[in-house]
């Protein structure tokens, strides 16, 4: 049985609850799944198959725990299947929502010293009442820029969760 570690780096939830789904369609395909957070994700490295990783964008950036995790374990990241996903709502955008189209994800390939297998981006989800007043604030004015919503007390899930079915269908296959 193949053991699959998904990892996960979230702010809101939204990178934890994709990971979930990813663990349940692999779980229904028979493999074992070990879901965490970045954090604890060291001393779980050792007996995994192969690993998934994902992790949110919050304000251009990803939290700096991802290349902190990536760099320390990158030998063994490199020596087993794996997979990386972002989350961000760049990827509300059709022409945003691929890895070859997605800005944070080029720049991840670009800077990361570890190239996974398997690539996979999912436009998050938009949740003013939950953020903190600062955060709403700035959160708006990037949906302004970029012609998104503004209410400060919109909910919106863009999410495909079809699509991450299909990346979960693509980490089995590794």
């Amino acid at each position: 049985m193949t053991r699959v570690l998904i990892l996960y780096s979230t702010v809101d939830g939204q990178t934890r609850r994709i990971a979930q789904r990813i663990e349940a369609q692999l779980q229904a395909q028979g493999q074992q799944v070990t879901l965490a957070d970045l954090s604890e994700g060291a001393a779980l490295l050792p007996q995994a198959d192969k690993v998934v990783l994902g992790a949110s964008i919050r304000y251009g950036k990803f939290r700096p725990e991802l290349m902190a995790f990536i760099e320390a374990n990158l030998a063994a990241l490199s020596e087993r299947p794996s997979a990386f996903y972002s989350v961000n709502l760049v990827a509300r955008k059709a022409n945003k929502n691929t890895p070859q189209t997605n800005p944070y994800m080029l720049k991840f390939v670009a800077r990361s010293p570890w190239q996974p297998t398997l690539l996979g981006v999912f436009a998050g989800k938009l949740n003013y009442p939950i953020y903190a007043f600062w955060d709403r604030q700035v959160i708006r004015f990037i949906m302004w820029m970029t012609k998104g919503p503004t209410a400060a007390d919109a909910v919106v899930e863009y999410t495909d969760w079809e699509e991450v079915e299909r990346f979960a269908g693509r980490v089995a296959a590794l």
